[in-house]
């Protein structure tokens, strides 16, 4: 299995760091990972010290055990980074949300700052992990060098708001406006064996619409999306989840091709249409995906 594919990644939960009873009420829903926000929804900057000191004392009251955690650090320009790095890297932390992510250059700064922590802490060099989060016109045309900057990049999500104001555009409610950049960051991560993850959904309150962007975002070949509302992770854990007769269909195809392998045929017949590698590889991504969901309800 990629390494990457080990990690389940349906749903992304912001949780204001500083806010304990957000804190608290956000350890009895259960995202595949916590962004634990350092960044825009912490202010004024001394909330941002009680923050960190929150992360750590959860993390090590083990309040989120059976999830990965993913703080959404400061930016480099922020002043804050180097203190978001130096408290959280311990154990118990996946990694770290990147904001503004404008270039691979961002990403390799991220790479080689935690390389330094990570020597003078004794921690093995590629332990922490990273999310760019791309979030601008030019973000977006450098994702493709933005999944390649480091080999600690598993994953990249979109920021649709901070897009269109940078593009000087509308948020739209047909979604015209950020199709283009959803579909360029999921092929640029798709390309370089990356997760993508789709953006928030805005209207928090607007599970049709939350659904259809469900269906977009699959079909675009994200894997999960990013969320504001606890109340949107059955839909997003439904949507980027196989379903039963997925799972069925692929064992079956799985099945056949080996057997037709065995048989020295290149190809074999599932519900009379030929099967080549192509679709069997599919198949065996479907099943990849429900192993770790299996295991995600064990724990």
């Amino acid at each position: 299995m990629n390494p990457v594919t080990q990690y389940l990644m349906r749903s992304l939960m912001f949780v204001p760091a500083h806010n304990e009873r957000l804190m608290e009420s956000a350890v009895r829903c259960n995202p595949d990972v916590y962004l634990l926000d350092l960044e825009d929804s912490v202010q004024p900057v001394g909330n941002k010290i009680i923050a960190r000191e929150n992360i750590i004392k959860y993390v090590q009251q083990g309040k989120f055990t059976n999830n990965l955690i993913f703080p959404r650090i400061n930016d480099r320009e922020s002043g804050e980074l180097l203190k978001d790095l130096t408290a959280l890297t311990i154990p118990g932390i996946e990694g770290f949300m990147c904001p503004k992510s404008v270039s691979g250059d961002d990403i390799y700064f991220m790479d080689k700052l935690l390389e330094t922590i990570e020597y003078e802490k004794d921690i093995p060099v590629g332990t922490f992990k990273l999310i760019p989060l791309i979030e601008t016109a030019g973000a977006v045309l450098n994702a493709q060098e933005i999944c390649q900057a480091s080999k600690r990049v598993v994953a990249i999500a979109f920021g649709c708001e901070d897009f269109v104001t940078d593009l000087e555009g509308r948020h739209d409610s047909g979604g015209q406006s950020i199709f283009t950049p959803r579909a360029i960051i999921a092929m640029a991560a798709r390309a370089n064996k990356v997760i993508p993850i789709d953006t928030v959904h805005i209207n928090v309150h607007d599970f049709n619409d939350l659904e259809r962007n469900l269906q977009i975002a699959k079909n675009l070949g994200f894997e999960g999306m990013l969320i504001l509302n606890p109340k949107e992770l059955p839909l997003a854990h439904e949507y980027f989840s196989p379903s039963q007769k997925e799972i069925a269909d692929a064992n079956e195809m799985v099945s056949l091709a080996a057997k037709a392998y065995s048989e020295g045929k290149g190809v074999s017949v599932f519900k009379d249409k030929f099967v080549g590698p192509p679709m069997v590889n599919a198949a065996k991504k479907i099943l990849e995906k429900n192993y770790l969901i299996q295991e995600r309800l064990k724990s």
